[in-house]
């Protein structure tokens, strides 16, 4: 591992431990040669995953692009970061326990939007209205609509306020 202060490729490991979650390692590490110290994270990658855009060109799968699309959507709204993480690995194991290597972005799309209806309705909009490229108010509330449908299924509806 590089030192990020002097680029030192001879970096030791002095501690190890697993996450809170357990999907990767926790190191702590310091550089012999200008003493400083640094943490790195490891995970289990099963296969490399590349992603292919709607235009056709590839690139690798990045899961911190992930993560940083499902934080914009989730901004401000009361989601805990365990929760997210547990999100982002279980599409993590969905895409690479597909067997595929080429992954279409439309894929990864839908399973965000699968993720966030069950974490949080704005967060899901939000990604939505990104994703699907919504160009008008009612691209908006035929989404909203679907979700009032659910809601009335019993899946997911809000608690009544007082002043219903």
């Amino acid at each position: 591992m590089r030192c990020p202060y002097c680029g030192s490729l001879d970096t030791q490991v002095k501690d190890s431990r697993p996450t809170d979650d357990h999907a990767s390692i926790r190191r702590r590490r310091v550089c012999p040669d200008c003493g400083g110290r640094f943490t790195t994270f490891e995970r289990v990658q099963l296969r490399e995953l590349t992603v292919v855009k709607r235009s056709g060109r590839r690139a690798p799968f990045d899961r911190d692009k992930l993560e940083t699309s499902i934080a914009h959507a989730l901004r401000k709204r009361p989601v805990a970061p365990e929760r997210i993480e547990r999100m982002v690995n279980g599409i993590v194991r969905q895409l690479e326990s597909s067997g595929e290597t080429e992954i279409p972005s439309s894929t990864i799309g839908e399973l965000v939007m699968e993720g966030l209806k069950g974490l949080d309705d704005v967060a899901y909009v939000r990604f939505a209205s990104v994703y699907k490229n919504f160009r008008e108010a009612k691209d908006f509330e035929e989404l909203l609509g679907q979700l009032g449908t659910v809601e009335e299924e019993g899946v997911s509806a809000p608690p009544r306020r007082a002043d219903d």
